[in-house]
């Protein structure tokens, strides 16, 4: 928590006055998000729901500004933002160099992968490193699954512990149903789609792993040209940290906070 705290403080001073900002509508809060990507962004029941919808609901309240989600292809954020047809960008973009020349961002949340087996196995995996000899279900195309054969490569096959077996799937539901079916022995996914994806199964399902793997940064986006609301948000956020409702939405989605240092590495490209 005084991690969260210090990382907050050091984005905003507690004393800026959260009702000041310049949105494109007054009273409201425009966000361009792709609703396509649960549990972070979607639909339900024809409104904008999952993790981003309800930070953004958090953290517009300080501000008395009414959150409007429009929602856009997530190729089209970036441009949609500098061309004025949102105020911000919150659909789980990741914090990178290249973006960074184009937008302000505030760091706001840490993701990463999980390791899940079934709720009854022994086999409790915790890092890449113990998936060796292992067959490891995964989404067709995961970003990890390069780094998961460095590993196999690099680590397990110098030391006669076996290669990585990486199988892939076209969707998520599909590498799960390989778990359930022990078809393999552990399946890697998104921290946030591995507890959504624990509760869909009625636990039959657990996650073994305790630390986010191969984390990544995730930011909102704002255009460089409005710094007022920028700061803003930042002193919004700074508030939601503080009275410990912004901990309380973290885990609820199996998600983190990143610190200072983590946040500067993604920036930097370091991460």
């Amino acid at each position: 928590m005084k991690t969260m705290l210090r990382m907050a403080c050091l984005a905003a001073p507690v004393f800026f006055s959260v009702a000041q900002a310049a949105t494109l509508v007054p009273g409201s809060l425009t966000i361009g998000s792709d609703l396509t990507y649960p549990p972070y962004n979607f639909l339900k029941q024809d409104k904008p729901a999952g993790f981003d919808a309800e930070f953004i609901d958090l953290i517009a309240s300080p501000m008395k500004l009414k959150p409007v989600v429009k929602d856009t292809r997530f190729a089209s954020l970036i441009l949609g933002l500098k061309s004025n047809k949102f105020d911000v960008v919150a659909s789980t973009l990741y914090v990178t160099p290249e973006r960074a020349q184009q937008v302000d961002f505030l760091p706001y949340m840490k993701t990463g992968g999980s390791l899940l087996v079934t709720a009854s196995s022994s086999f409790a995996p915790q890092k890449p490193e113990d998936l060796c000899g292992k067959r490891v279900a995964s989404i067709k195309g995961g970003a990890w699954i390069a780094r998961l054969n460095k590993v196999s490569v690099d680590y397990c096959q110098p030391k006669g512990l076996g290669a990585i077996s990486v199988r892939e799937f076209p969707t998520s539901p599909e590498a799960t149903q390989a778990l359930l079916s022990a078809a393999v022995d552990v399946q890697y996914e998104d921290a946030a789609v591995a507890k959504a994806t624990v509760e869909k199964t009625g636990n039959r399902l657990k996650i073994s792993s305790q630390q986010m793997i191969y984390p990544v940064v995730v930011g909102l986006a704002v255009n460089k040209d409005n710094p007022q609301l920028l700061s803003a948000l930042k002193a919004s956020f700074a508030q939601k940290v503080s009275d410990g409702s912004y901990r309380a939405l973290l885990q609820k989605y199996n998600l983190q906070m990143p610190d200072a240092d983590e946040s500067a590495k993604a920036l930097a490209g370091t991460l």
